[in-house]
């Protein structure tokens, strides 16, 4: 082609610097999740072993009784286990993280068949002191397992989580990753036999920690065909997404936001319907929902005030579409969060 002719047309959207994209979007999704945990077993199995984890309603009652939802994680520290929940079975080594992002009811065992045992039959009675320890002795290869719980509230915004498998499996590459999240379970498992001051607050942020590592190693491994991950990979959607996240309140619509990822109204549309089963702008209402959730527990504003930080042009608005969401008005909601 010389100087003097037309350039070919452009029919793709420049894709975005992606890694940083992703990594910042889900550090955003991840601040307005409100969550808290604790390891609560450690495990020494050997060979044959398969240990059957309780429906979760049971499991919500005996590790944190009052919860809405339970997310759960299990780090192989030794040996090999195969975890299986929802019809998906999963094979782990020693360093893999397995989360069970709905805290399935699963099985977990060793790589030769055995009768499942109710965790619970190896299980100390509560309530515990530091983390509890099981042990059950089939005669072969040894596996050491450190198994975490999160207690998570319903989420209101809950594209990403919702879309999550019904387990997957993280493989931290040796380096800074595999070492930090190894030495964050040593020292809450340290810290639960010692207690040392301070410490208590430190073990229970570091499911919390663990969990955000987890994530963000999976978003990188993820080879999702669609959902949320797969959403922020896209070089359109992710761009809207990118937007949405930056100025929640800003007042978009589908065209304006269209034109912002330098797409057309329909491309948008219907990627995001693909990928995310929902609208742009239903997707830019339940964010601004959980944005508005969180400034009811934690700050002191006025609803007008979180209207306006949510994006709604008058407290009647707000107060319209919170309760299409959540059943209840500003108010009521905000009493029951603190306990009023």
């Amino acid at each position: 082609m010389t100087m003097i002719e037309t350039p070919e047309p452009l029919i793709e959207t420049p894709p975005l610097p992606v890694a940083a994209d992703r990594a910042d979007l889900l550090s955003d999704v991840l601040s307005h999740i409100r969550l808290s945990g604790a390891m609560f077993l450690r495990g020494e199995y050997s060979a044959p072993w398969t240990l059957d984890s309780p429906d979760p309603s049971d499991l919500v009652a005996l590790l944190a009784p009052g919860a809405e939802r339970l997310i759960l994680f299990h780090i192989v520290r030794e040996g090999r286990a195969w975890v299986s929940a929802g019809g998906e079975r999963i094979e782990a080594d020693a360093g893999d993280v397995i989360v069970l992002p709905h805290a399935h009811r699963h099985l977990m065992g060793s790589p030769e068949p055995a009768k499942p045992i109710p965790i619970a039959e190896l299980l100390p009675p509560p309530p515990w002191e530091g983390v509890p320890f099981c042990r059950f002795d089939g005669g072969g290869e040894k596996t050491g397992i450190v198994c975490g719980y999160l207690r998570c509230e319903e989420l209101l915004f809950n594209s990403f989580l919702r879309r999550l498998p019904p387990l997957f499996r993280v493989r931290p590459a040796p380096g800074p990753a595999k070492d930090w999240m190894q030495a964050c379970v040593t020292y809450a498992l340290d810290e639960s036999m010692h207690s040392r001051q301070g410490g208590a607050m430190l073990r229970a942020r570091l499911p919390e920690l663990l969990l955000m590592e987890a994530l963000r190693l999976y978003c990188e491994q993820s080879p999702a065909d669609t959902g949320w991950l797969a959403a922020i990979s896209d070089p359109v959607v992710g761009r809207a997404l990118a937007f949405l996240h930056a100025e929640p309140a800003r007042k978009w619509t589908v065209e304006t936001l269209a034109r912002a990822a330098a797409t057309s109204r329909s491309v948008l549309d219907e990627r995001f319907r693909n990928l995310l089963g929902q609208p742009p702008i239903h997707y830019l209402a339940e964010w601004r929902m959980q944005l508005a959730a969180g400034l009811l527990r934690a700050t002191r504003m006025t609803l007008a005030s979180v209207a306006e930080q949510a994006g709604y042009g008058s407290e009647e608005a707000f107060s319209r579409a919170f309760r299409r969401y959540l059943g209840r008005s500003p108010g009521q909601w905000r009493e029951a969060a603190l306990g009023v």
